[in-house]
């Protein structure tokens, strides 16, 4: 994937969380993008704390597509996958992962709410301990500040 197809798809990303959010939802998107790096195939936004945008749309992949398929595709995700999405992602056989806004930055924002108790594990390290090999892209620093925005104000509510 090039830079201009990762901004474009991690705009488009943003766009599903900020539509989850409109249905009461935390504000989370993710995209699965075929090996041509231009076909969105699916698009999940976040659906609660046990449902995450990430895991929810790896789970769904797996039982539509092949695995071998599927090690050529791309996850596109506002924020870097906890350590539940990015164990997903590594079992559905989805070969690369692309994320807009660090783990760190969501601790930020989040703190310590009752619904997001940010685990200190980045993706990287969880993908690293796997035998499959996944490639990580991100944080994306041009584009964080578009990510973080749709959360500014929602984890003080």
């Amino acid at each position: 994937m090039n830079d201009d197809q990762i901004a474009r798809h991690l705009r488009r990303a943003n766009d599903v969380a900020l539509r989850a959010m409109q249905m009461g939802r935390h504000p989370f998107g993710a995209l699965l993008v075929a090996p041509d790096g231009e076909t969105v195939l699916a698009e999940q936004g976040n659906i609660d704390t046990v449902h995450h945008a990430e895991a929810t749309l790896a789970r769904t992949a797996s039982l539509n597509y092949p695995a071998g398929f599927l090690s050529g595709c791309t996850l596109v995700t506002t924020f870097e996958p906890c350590a539940m999405c990015a164990g997903t992602v590594y079992w559905a056989n989805i070969g690369r992962i692309v994320y807009g806004a660090s783990e760190e930055a969501l601790l930020a924002l989040t703190g310590n709410h009752a619904e997001n108790p940010t685990l200190s594990l980045p993706c990287r390290e969880l993908i690293a301990r796997g035998q499959k090999a996944i490639e990580v892209i991100g944080p994306i620093p041009a584009l964080e500040a578009e990510m973080v925005a749709p959360h500014q104000d929602f984890w003080k509510r």
